[in-house]
């Protein structure tokens, strides 16, 4: 077996079996919100919660900078243009829940920065959570077929789960089987 040259690393093993989602990406997102300037990944992931629901679904934070010499760091937040009076009205309360995110006084401005409700390329500047698609209960040909699966489950409960996890397969595979 031959010896790799000093200079060459080898890659981080993993650990063995499973991991989370989270701890695998959790680096990549540390990284890629670094380079906007965000220290604490906390405050893109978390928006909604930190600041509040109604100011989330009218704003999103694009990008921190820090100014040289001075103490504190500069927010960007994008929104709609009727909206920015608004939230600058807001400002020393959103500040005092950003910083608390933080844990100290990192954010001493918050600059609101406005586009039209119809801006981007995609041709909409939405800020809400994408719709909840309506969700219709399979057929009952198809509730039929899962209950006779897992008719031979013990547990009445658990039965029923599977039966309900079955029919939305069977419901699944036949809508992209047309």
């Amino acid at each position: 077996m031959a010896k790799q040259p000093a200079d060459q690393k080898q890659p981080a093993r993993r650990r063995r079996g499973f991991e989370r989602t989270s701890s695998l990406l959790a680096q990549r997102i540390r990284k890629a919100s670094e380079t906007r300037g965000f220290a604490e990944t906390r405050l893109l992931t978390h928006w909604g919660e930190i600041v509040g629901a109604d100011v989330a679904a009218v704003s999103r934070p694009v990008n921190v900078s820090y100014a040289r010499g001075s103490f504190g760091a500069t927010l960007t937040v994008l929104t709609t243009g009727a909206q920015a009076p608004m939230l600058q009205m807001q400002e020393p309360r959103l500040r005092e829940k950003i910083n608390a995110c933080y844990g100290y006084s990192a954010i001493t401005r918050i600059r609101f920065t406005q586009t039209a409700p119809t801006g981007f390329a995609e041709g909409q500047a939405e800020f809400g959570p994408a719709p909840v698609p309506e969700h219709r209960p399979p057929d009952r040909e198809i509730k039929k077929q899962a209950e006779i699966m897992a008719v031979d489950v013990q547990d009445e409960g658990l039965r029923k789960a599977l039966a309900d996890l079955g029919a939305e397969v069977l419901r699944n595979s036949k809508k992209s089987a047309e």
